[in-house]
């Protein structure tokens, strides 16, 4: 490890600007010279936190300034075309959260613009920085499941609610469930060919909260993929319900979490293996290490998650979602308990997706 530290600025300061800063900081590795925020309050906390940084509302200054090597790009989907273009533009290397933009088309354009750029560039898919989904891989491609069939994927808990936030980044299944799309193209290693999905709007919301789709990848191994907000909202005591499932033509694989530890099951021809590790939460640690180690050796890690594949993701959770629109999308409950839901969590201090207090 180098003494050397790598300059950077922080955009965006809710949720996951936060934990960004807390993992840049505990790195070693990085100098938050810059946090910048719209929100009063959030810049108020930001000094709190970070007094060494420069806390401002105008991120071209983070973008004029030479001394910064690189932007973390934390703000709503809208801006972050733009952002990522001035970033590039400036010489400036970009890690950013997921999706890329707000619309395909604008993921596209930064693909574009990332991969015509010599500066480095990465994105925000976790699930391939957890180390269960890693330790699943390696043992597939050891042969012990044989050849690679089925994968399920599930992941549903109470989570956001329809109209917390999901504005830009759209419903449920492509603000969240583009990371399980994503994941499951990286098991298959190959593109999706074949799908059908159900959805149903919940509460009568106008989107789809819930969705299932299944189909095929063009190697024919086949897919599920559920994903829903909708998992016990107004439950006394609230669960969830996240798994998958890996089935080959001798093995199988799963992977369960209560979002604290991870339990991993391998069984295999040869050998069977049970795991169980800290569940590692959104693994923003081993992207910026990952990131960092990559700027100083000049060599970008095979491991960094590329703009295309999140344009990718998006792209197919939006046409998964088209394709639930094409389908009988029953309506069952009523928005008045949508906002009893809305309500309870707008003052809950423990649960799942809660609300940023500001």
């Amino acid at each position: 490890m180098t003494n050397f530290k790598i300059k950077i600025g922080l955009i965006g300061f809710g949720r996951m600007g936060r934990f960004y800063l807390e993992e840049l900081q505990k790195s070693g590795r990085y100098e938050v010279a810059y946090i910048c925020d719209l929100s009063e309050a959030s810049r108020q906390l930001a000094h709190q936190l970070s007094p060494e940084s420069q806390i401002t509302d105008n991120e071209n200054i983070i973008f004029d300034d030479p001394s910064v090597q690189a932007v973390a790009l934390c703000a709503l989907a809208n801006s972050r075309k733009e952002q990522i273009e001035h970033a590039l533009n400036r010489g400036k290397h970009v890690i950013s959260e997921k999706p890329i933009a707000d619309t395909v088309d604008r993921e596209w354009q930064v693909v574009d613009i990332a991969e015509n750029s010599s500066c480095m560039t990465t994105v925000n898919l976790y699930l391939r920085n957890s180390w269960y989904h890693n330790t699943i891989r390696d043992f597939i491609r050891s042969g012990e499941i044989g050849e690679l069939a089925i994968i399920r994927v599930c992941h549903m808990t109470p989570g956001l609610a329809p109209g917390e936030g999901h504005e830009y980044e759209g419903p449920a299944f492509h603000d969240c469930g583009m990371h399980y799309v994503d994941i499951t193209r990286w098991y298959a290693g190959c593109e999706y060919k074949t799908w059908h999905a159900q959805g149903i709007n919940m509460w009568n919301y106008k989107d789809p909260w819930w969705i299932q789709c299944h189909g095929t990848f063009e190697s024919g191994v086949v897919f599920d993929i559920t994903q829903g907000f909708v998992y016990g909202q107004l439950a006394k005591d609230q669960i969830h319900n996240s798994y998958i499932d890996i089935i080959g033509t001798k093995g199988v694989c799963h992977m369960t979490h209560d979002f604290h530890t991870a339990k991993v099951s391998l069984h295999g021809v040869n050998e069977t293996l049970e795991l169980e590790k800290p569940f590692g939460g959104k693994n923003i640690d081993r992207l910026v290490t990952l990131f960092a180690e990559s700027l100083e050796s000049g060599k970008r890690s095979e491991s960094l998650p590329q703009m295309r594949d999140s344009a990718i993701a998006s792209e197919y959770a939006w046409s998964f979602l088209e394709d639930a629109h094409q389908h009988t999308l029953p309506a069952i409950g009523n928005l008045r308990t949508l906002e009893q839901i809305r309500e309870r969590r707008r003052t809950m201090t423990n649960g799942y997706g809660l609300l940023h207090q500001r």
